[in-house]
C-alpha cells in the first residue's frame, strides 16, 4: 500500500513503464517516475526531517500547510508535496487497455455541463495548450458541477475542489517523444485515460457534495 506520510516512498506505478506505448514511450515513464517524481519527494523527505510536527500529515495536509515554519521552508514543503501529490494523481490517472470514453453518471453529466464528449475534449485540450510553461489541467466535480481548471508548476486544487482527472503538461512529460508538439502529446494521452477510475472518483464526489 501507498504510505501516506513521511517519509514517503516511491512506490511503483500500477502498470510497466512500457505499458502505454505507443502514446507514451517507456523512456519518458521511466525518467519521469525515476527522476522526476523520486527528487520531489526526496526533497520533501529532507525538509520534512526537521520538523516532526508534520511527518504525520497527508500531500493533502502538507500543501497546505501551516505557517509555523520560516516561509522558505514553508513554500518548499508545499510545493515539494504538491510534486509528489500531482505526480502520483497523474500517473494514476492512466492506464493500458482502458476503455476510451467515460460511461454511466460521469458521461451524462459531461454531456450536460459540456454538450458533448468531443466538446469536452476540445475545451480540455484548449485549456491544455493554454498552460503557459508548466503547469497541469485538472477536470473536477464542485458545487457548481463539472469544471475546468488549469495550475502553475506544481501547484495543485486539491483540498480546495475534488480533482477527477488531470493532465502534466510540463515538457519532461512529452519532450523525448513528441518533441514541441504538446498538441500531440494531448491526444496520444487521451488514449490512455483511466476512465475507471474518474468514474470512482467522481462518484466519490458526488456522496462528498450531497453530504455538505
Amino acid at each position: 500500500a501507498l504510505k501516506k506520510h513521511y517519509p514517503f516512498e516511491n512506490a511503483p506505478l500500477a502498470y510497466a513503464y512500457d505499458a502505454l506505448e505507443p502514446y507514451i514511450d517507456e523512456k519518458t515513464m521511466q525518467l519521469h517516475h525515476e527522476r522526476h517524481l523520486k527528487t520531489y519527494i526526496d526533497n520533501l523527505n529532507s525538509i520534512l526531517k526537521k520538523y516532526p510536527q508534520f511527518q504525520t500529515l497527508t500531500l493533502e495536509q502538507l500543501i497546505h500547510t501551516t505557517r509555523q515554519v520560516p516561509e522558505k521552508d514553508c513554500i518548499a514543503i508545499a510545493r515539494n508535496a504538491g510534486g509528489v501529490y500531482n505526480h502520483q494523481f497523474f500517473f494514476n490517472g492512466m492506464c493500458p487497455d482502458g476503455k476510451k470514453a467515460p460511461s454511466g453518471a460521469l458521461a451524462v453529466d459531461i454531456n450536460r455541463r459540456f454538450g458533448s464528449l468531443n466538446a469536452f475534449r476540445e475545451k480540455f485540450t484548449e485549456m491544455a495548450l493554454s498552460v503557459f510553461g508548466s503547469g497541469y489541467v485538472w477536470l473536477f466535480n464542485g458545487k457548481q458541477g463539472l469544471c475546468l481548471v488549469t495550475t502553475a508548476n506544481q501547484e495543485t486544487p486539491v483540498g480546495v475542489v475534488m480533482p477527477l482527472l488531470s493532465l502534466d503538461v510540463w515538457e519532461h512529460a512529452y519532450y523525448l517523444k513528441h518533441y514541441n508538439k504538446r498538441v500531440d502529446y494531448i491526444n496520444d494521452w487521451w488514449n490512455v485515460v483511466n476512465w475507471d477510475l474518474v468514474e470512482q472518483k467522481y462518484g466519490c464526489s458526488c456522496v462528498s457534495l450531497r453530504g455538505k
